[in-house]
């Protein structure tokens, strides 16, 4: 008596797995993108926003534009009482790109803007910014 599968009985298991991948795939396909701006976006909004907060408490002011987020690594000359390192390592989006830093900012002139340049690392429709518009 033969014990094994097959050729058809193979293609017909392939065929069914083929179908149901076919089926669930599309459901996660736009998720990891999703995930990717919500993890940018809790970056900006809170973890690089809390230690910018703590840098103006302790220095009087955010960083300058050209010391950017650098300045919360590593005391720039014109901290009067850095109290850092605020991150425990230079911020990157979830893209791999850095994130942008302006103070003053140009849509929030009252503090900083803060943003990710987004997947396609170009100012667009799919950054993930500091300030609504």
């Amino acid at each position: 008596m033969n014990k094994g599968f097959t050729l058809v009985e193979l293609l017909l298991v392939v065929i069914i797995i083929a179908v149901l991948a076919a089926m669930v795939l599309p459901r996660f396909a736009g998720r990891s993108e999703d995930a990717r701006r919500k993890v940018a976006a809790s970056d900006i909004e809170v973890n690089i926003a809390t230690s910018l907060k703590l840098y103006k408490v302790d220095n009087g002011a955010y960083p300058k534009s050209e010391e950017g987020l650098n300045a919360l690594l590593a005391a720039p000359d014109s901290a009067r009482n850095w109290k850092g390192p605020y991150l425990d390592e230079k911020p990157v989006d979830p893209w791999g790109k850095a994130y942008t830093y302006k103070c003053p900012g140009l849509h929030r002139t009252y503090s900083y803007d803060l943003y990710s340049l987004g997947k396609d690392g170009v100012e667009s429709g799919d950054d993930v910014v500091n300030w609504k518009d």
